[in-house]
């Protein structure tokens, strides 16, 4: 009975859970459900309703591994996921401003099945974002969201302190923290352009507003000449 008890409550928790970071580490347990958050914490931004920690996770100044599950509820056979980067401490709750600093291009990631997710995954050396450079000491949060299919977000966070590479305080990155399921794929992001944009009636660079509107003047111009054989006529007439 207690065996059956404690499946039934490990089931749950799975059930309700999202992006569990599992490398460098995580802000905290936010895989809750209660009457405040009646459809789970991970719901909120910008790190799923978890405080800043005030024990941070070493990570290095040129870069390291995030690896995280990310996700085991129904419905997410495909996902988005993102991995950004905040600086500082000048935002809310002694945290970043923003979370704005992409450090990998969006990727997706496919399940095998519209079921729960099988497993993790790992991403063994992601960079700062692009022309950011950081020194020993700095603070920094690392954010990963996870848009899943019907449009909502999750998210969840990891506050750093850059240390150089090879320091002792860099957790060990090895086959039990950082691996990728063989289960899961991965697909890149990009995009194909269906339509053009208009700008003032003209398709494609904003640049032909400026043709536009020159082509308007002219329009003008040969206007005002088209009338000049009338006015003249009008005027003979008078005479």
């Amino acid at each position: 009975m207690k065996s059956s008890v404690l499946l039934t409550l490990a089931m749950g928790v799975l059930c309700s859970a999202h992006i569990v970071i599992t490398y460098p580490g995580w802000r905290g347990n936010n895989l809750i459900t209660n009457s405040t958050f009646p459809y789970g914490m991970q719901w909120m931004f910008p790190c799923g309703g978890m405080g800043t920690s005030r024990n941070r996770t070493y990570w290095p100044t040129t870069g390291g591994a995030v690896a995280f599950q990310p996700g085991w509820f129904r419905g997410h056979e495909t996902a988005m996921l993102y991995v950004n980067m905040g600086f500082g401490t000048d935002g809310p709750d002694l945290g970043p401003k923003n979370m704005s600093f992409p450090m990998v291009p969006p990727f997706q990631v496919l399940g095998p099945t519209n079921g729960p997710y099988p497993g993790t995954v790992c991403l063994p050396q992601v960079p700062l974002p692009r022309n950011m450079e950081v020194q020993p000491g700095d603070l920094a949060t690392i954010q990963v969201v996870e848009l899943a299919v019907h449009g909502a977000a999750l998210y969840s966070c990891v506050d750093i302190e850059f240390v150089e590479p090879g320091d002792r305080r860099v957790p060990e990155v090895n086959e039990t923290n950082c691996f990728n399921t063989t289960e899961l794929g991965f697909a890149e992001a990009y995009t194909i352009t269906t339509r053009e944009p208009v700008y003032n009636g003209i398709n494609g660079d904003p640049a032909a507003v400026n043709h536009d509107q020159s082509g308007a003047e002219t329009l003008a111009r040969m206007s005002w000449a088209g009338w000049l054989p009338i006015l003249a006529g009008s005027v003979w007439a008078m005479l």
